[in-house]
């Protein structure tokens, strides 16, 4: 496998990079600029990939040599840290996301990788002598070929999520990514590529503006497992289109998570982490704190202490240190933000209105301020709907009853966070909400040992701890009959 520049950005498909005959090019959301050009890719790719992944997962020992599988995902970690810089200025640039913001992402990404190498070393099955002379096994086997179709708002960590447990698992991947970070992909793309470790075909990868290629990879009964992450209307989507052949399905989709603040909690504690759960990565997070429930005997405390601590945040381009927030991904988004929040005006009271940034240097760019909409019907499409920007409700609740209700009033279920100076309650009210993760007087610690999904519509499935590989294997029951001998 070999590397080229990433001024145009390719596919990476059976260790070959390959172009396409649409071309287009890639954007710096904070200035407009062109960053370089991509090969825009599509149903043409997804069944070259696919090829190519079956084949190698037929004819070669990845499926059964663990020692390869950990010894190529070391590799990959190494490969990833050598070229840390240029992937989080890359990253930064063209995803819109701070330094400091794409730097977590990377350094989180490389030792995901690590912790997936060793995972491909360890066996949970289970022997047992069932009945005298009858011996009962289980083996877990890969599935066979992975498809992963990832987003553009953490394109690095959330493929890696999905492929680094499949191909640790003995699955060979196919991975769709999106034209919003083509070049970012294709970065990634030579850092796997430069494993000398990963035979050809194992990792295929493409990039698409479109979908007709995501579209071939759910259909094609030559994929049997679809780790998607994204929307929670496109999951649906998947999920319909993928029951024909009845393939594997990991979802994980969109989120409302609920930042429920009772009237013994620390506000000073508070407040700086309500603030950085609406406005980290511009808000464009499954995880983003986009519901703040208050008890209303601190609601005017917080009211104001949150209001004045969202206006106050810097929104500037990644070249800025001083920038604390950037730009979302594109335009369009940074348009459709701004109307979400001008049509809450009409249903709800605008405490912060943020929005599009129509003036001065920054003007021409994808920028947006924070907002804080207050609520009271938790049915207002605000409330219901993922914004996906740095947009949060502020919803007054009275005792314990009324905040659980409130958190569990949406279609969502992916995370929530509790916040008291109580030591039962965090404790007692997480184990009613109906979410994958809860924290307590904190937000967004994600480890890799511990799994992480959604419940209800956000998502089926677990990514992280030992269930992700789970998400790629089949297990085998084997029966053995060995009776003593006369």
């Amino acid at each position: 496998m070999t590397t080229q520049n990433t001024a145009h950005a390719r596919h990476l498909i059976d260790g070959v990079w390959t172009d396409s005959t649409t071309v287009g090019e890639s954007l710096d959301p904070a200035t407009g600029e062109v960053l370089g050009t991509y090969a825009d890719g599509g149903t043409d790719e997804a069944k070259a990939a696919v090829e190519a992944a079956r084949r190698a997962f037929r004819t070669g020992d990845w499926a059964r040599d663990r020692d390869l599988r950990a010894r190529a995902l070391f590799e990959m970690s190494d490969r990833m840290a050598e070229r840390r810089d240029e992937l989080v200025a890359l990253l930064s640039r063209e995803n819109g996301k701070i330094p400091a913001e794409a730097a977590l992402e990377v350094d989180l990404t490389i030792s995901k990788i690590r912790y997936y190498g060793a995972l491909a070393l360890t066996e949970s099955g289970r022997a047992a002598e069932v009945k005298p002379g009858l011996y009962s096994m289980t083996l877990r086997q890969p599935v066979g070929v992975a498809g992963v179709i990832a987003p553009w708002n953490s394109p690095v960590i959330l493929s890696v999520r999905s492929f680094a447990p499949a191909l640790a698992a003995g699955a060979t991947v196919v991975l769709k990514l999106p034209a919003q970070t083509a070049l970012t992909n294709h970065l990634l793309y030579e850092i796997v590529a430069a494993t000398t470790a990963l035979p050809p075909g194992v990792f295929n990868a493409f990039t698409e503006s479109g979908s007709a290629g995501a579209r071939h990879l759910v259909a094609d009964p030559g994929v049997d497992v679809i780790s998607y992450t994204g929307s929670t209307r496109v999951g649906r989507a998947i999920m319909a289109d993928a029951s024909a052949s009845l393939k594997g399905m990991s979802l994980e989709l969109g989120g409302k998570t609920p930042m429920i603040v009772f009237d013994d909690a620390d506000l000073d504690a508070a407040v700086p982490v309500l603030t950085k759960a609406i406005t980290t990565f511009t808000g464009q997070f499954c995880m983003t704190g986009s519901r703040i429930l208050v008890q209303r005997g601190v609601a005017d405390a917080l009211r104001s202490r949150l209001s004045a601590a969202l206006e106050a945040v810097r929104v500037g381009p990644g070249t800025d240190p001083a920038s604390e927030m950037g730009p979302l991904v594109d335009l369009a988004n940074a348009d459709r933000v701004d109307r979400v929040v001008a049509d809450a005006a009409e249903y709800a009271e605008v405490l912060v209105r943020g929005g599009r940034i129509t003036e001065g240097p920054l003007a021409r760019g994808a920028f947006v301020r924070p907002s804080l909409v207050e609520v009271q019907d938790v049915d207002r499409p605000i409330v219901q709907q993922e914004v996906f920007g740095p947009v949060a409700t502020f919803e007054v609740f009275d005792d314990e009853a009324d905040a659980i209700a409130r958190a569990n009033a949406t279609e969502f279920g992916l995370a929530a966070s509790v916040w008291s100076r109580d030591a039962d309650r965090p404790l007692r009210v997480a184990r009613e909400l109906e979410a994958g993760t809860v924290w307590s007087n904190t937000w967004a610690v994600i480890v890799d040992q511990m799994e992480e999904g959604g419940f209800k519509q956000s998502g089926v499935g677990r990514l992280n701890g030992e269930r992700a590989l789970e998400e790629f294997q089949e297990i085998k029951h084997i029966v053995h009959p060995a009776p003593r001998a006369a």
